[in-house]
């Protein structure tokens, strides 16, 4: 009875395993899909000039609220030599931090409604809403340059 009942238990388990998918997607449109990997994050692509960049983003309210908007082509603007900015039409729900630390790809919303991409590493004592961060940023200074420049997001 013993050996049954332990038996029984591992079938279980494995059983629960074998069901376990860890890939699953969220529709945000009849035509866009978003993919979801196993830690929930999100992909999508940022286009700046001829480089297209993948983003990958949280799994929270703010960033549904944002995906909701896509695709964008936004005219960011410049700031302090490590970030563009633009103020969205509509504010975003938030759950701002300070995250003491800025890093290169960083995608983050000031306020309700700034949104933030980074191109330099920095320390900062402001608080942001997380979005997301870019793949491989490694390139991203050069392609966002020193003025203000368009960027969609999709």
């Amino acid at each position: 009875m013993k050996k049954l009942l332990i038996m029984i238990y591992v079938i279980s388990i494995l059983f629960s395993f074998a069901t376990c998918n860890n890939k699953n997607t969220e529709m945000i449109s009849d035509t866009e899909e978003i993919t979801k990997g196993e830690d929930n994050m999100l992909s999508i692509e940022i286009v700046i000039g001829s480089e297209t960049f993948s983003a990958t983003l949280y799994d929270n309210p703010t960033t549904e609220a944002f995906l909701k908007q896509l695709p964008l082509t936004l005219e960011m603007s410049e700031l302090n030599g490590n970030e563009k900015y633009y103020y969205l039409s509509n504010s975003l729900p938030t759950n701002a931090d300070r995250p003491s630390n800025i890093h290169i790809g960083d995608l983050m919303l000031y306020g309700d409604s700034c949104l933030v991409l980074f191109y330099e590493n920095f320390s900062t004592s402001y608080s942001y809403t997380p979005l997301g961060q870019i793949d491989e940023p490694n390139s991203l200074a050069d392609a966002v340059g020193n003025g203000n420049i368009e960027i969609t997001f999709r």
